[in-house]
């Protein structure tokens, strides 16, 4: 019923920017979305079936599991168990993550040391300005 409902409702919003198109304001954005709309109300339709037909599959293979006095005609007629498909993605397929070049500039380490301390006094003057008590010693758990 749903699926019905999405398909009419993207039909008719596809009727209505045809109309848009073809009134005196109308542009081609209009036929653009005129023409979507349509494939939008397929692809739902589309949809539906194939996770029907999965589901229906899937079901049959759970069905197929158990053992059960199945005619031959039954077992020739049934498609073939399909292959499971890879959870994972296979090493080297995707493109290496840059990694950060090291730098070991003495005056970038410095700057950058001046930096964190810089933040840490920071930290404290916030601290402070809130009245909070700075435990100079934390804990981890």
């Amino acid at each position: 019923m749903l699926v019905i409902v999405a398909a009419l409702a993207c039909l008719a919003l596809g009727w209505w920017q045809w109309k848009r198109f073809e009134s005196a304001s109308g542009t081609g954005q209009n036929l653009g979305y005129a023409l979507q709309w349509p494939l939008f109300a397929g692809f739902a339709v589309f949809a539906y079936f194939r996770f029907v037909r999965l589901e229906s599959e899937a079901e049959a293979d759970a069905n197929a599991a158990e053992p059960t006095a199945e005619p031959a005609a039954a077992k020739a007629r049934r498609r073939p168990a399909k292959a499971d498909a890879p959870r994972e993605i296979p090493a080297g397929l995707l493109p290496e993550r840059p990694k950060a070049a090291r730098d070991d500039d003495p005056v970038l380490a410095e700057y950058n040391k001046y930096l964190s301390e810089l933040h840490a006094k920071d930290i404290d003057q916030h601290i402070q300005d809130a009245g909070l008590a700075h435990d100079t010693q934390r804990s981890a758990g």
